[in-house]
């Protein structure tokens, strides 16, 4: 244990055509240093997680995070990318800094604006997270390659679409009570079951209600090695965090089992010395309601093939054995790319912290993050305690 989060700032999810990248990393900096405590001047390294350049008209972003302060100039600061991960890409940088004693207190950043692009042109930048030498073609963009991941599990362990309606209605259901969630209504599992015109089939079997929204939006981290994080205000430590890449190719994996997901948490719970059944609730990486579920069977909490009945079965559920994403998830609460990992690690804290407000799951004390790139291609898991 040698990182901790001691502040964070977050934005509302959604469509935010009033703002930019720059004034989105400024405003949540500003935030996040202030929520520390921690002065700008005392910042060792500064880490930028955001996707695309084809979402932003300026392609090298990470000094905009100086504009924060006059304090920030000449402080180190890079940009790192790792598709749909990179938000907990740069959270997992600024803990490398802290573990080599480069750096005392790192400021992260994730942001993303998506929703200024033409959709067609969202669909084929987030096709590029795909191999795309043999998935780039794929009929209905990452949705479509998604929707072939549930098409391939029903056929292997028959129709799910009742579990896949019962997560996106358990997730839509949080949202509500996520003040930064960009759909904040419980659309029901009779809607979400359903296809209407408002929730058409996107692809294969999934329709609009399984698959996680184009979002604007940022969140940001403040952290600290232990000694610095307990003279401040609050602390929250990092248990253990691993980070596991995997083949890009579905072709070379069996595209099922999601296992760089199960090699991550297998390392994260060894390295914190913990089995799933000791954590809180756990935030993970819903893009669509196939990937939650096969995320139950990756992480340990149902055998393969059985993601289903941990949904019907209300394991999942707030009040359930292990609550997976009280904040509402992607689903919710928007996704935009470069922002997710940060912001989950920043809802994460809240509820360590006891100031999740009506998201807050009863005595929670450890919780589990999951955030992943690609079809389960980069893996990220961290494992958080309040210390202070």
């Amino acid at each position: 244990m040698t990182g901790c989060i001691v502040g964070w700032a977050h934005t509302a999810f959604g469509r935010l055509e009033a703002e930019s990248v720059e004034s989105l990393v400024v405003r949540v900096a500003r935030e996040a240093l202030a929520d520390a405590g921690v002065a700008a001047a005392d910042v060792d390294e500064i880490v930028l997680g955001h996707f695309g350049s084809v979402f932003s008209p300026q392609e090298f972003t990470a000094s905009l995070v100086l504009q924060a302060s006059p304090d920030l100039r000449f402080t180190r600061a890079s940009r790192v990318e790792n598709a749909c991960a990179t938000g907990s890409a740069a959270v997992h940088q600024g803990l490398r800094a802290i573990d080599a004693k480069a750096a005392r207190i790192v400021l992260v950043v994730g942001v993303e604006q998506m929703t200024t692009t033409a959709p067609d042109q969202i669909g084929a930048t987030l096709l590029k997270a795909s191999y795309v030498r043999e998935e780039a073609a794929t009929e209905g963009g990452f949705a479509g390659i998604f929707a072939r991941i549930a098409s391939l599990y029903f056929q292997k362990y028959g129709d799910q679409s009742d579990a896949l309606a019962t997560i996106a209605a358990k997730n839509h259901k949080n949202g509500v009570a996520n003040p930064y969630a960009q759909m904040r209504k419980d659309l029901g599992y009779e809607f979400c079951r359903t296809e209407s015109p408002k929730n058409p089939y996107v692809a294969g079997p999934l329709k609009r209600t399984d698959c996680s929204l184009v979002s604007d939006g940022a969140a940001a981290l403040v952290l600290a090695d232990v000694e610095t994080a307990l003279a401040l205000d609050k602390a929250v430590a990092f248990r253990s965090a691993a980070h596991v890449q995997d083949f890009l190719p579905m072709s070379a994996r069996d595209i099922l089992k999601f296992e760089g997901c199960t090699e991550a948490w297998r390392r994260a719970l060894a390295g914190a010395d913990l089995g799933l059944g000791d954590l809180s609730f756990v935030e993970t990486h819903d893009c669509f309601t196939i990937a939650e579920l096969i995320e139950y069977e990756a992480m340990g909490l149902v055998p393969e093939g059985h993601g289903g009945r941990a949904a019907l079965d209300g394991l999942t559920q707030k009040d359930g054995r292990l609550p997976v994403n009280p904040s509402g998830g992607l689903k919710s609460k928007g996704h935009p790319i470069g922002a997710t990992g940060v912001s989950m690690h920043a809802l994460a804290a809240m509820q360590l912290t006891g100031t999740a407000g009506d998201m807050q799951v009863k005595d929670a004390k450890l919780a589990g993050i999951y955030n992943m790139g690609g079809t389960a291609v980069a893996n990220y898991v961290s494992i958080l305690e309040r210390i202070k």
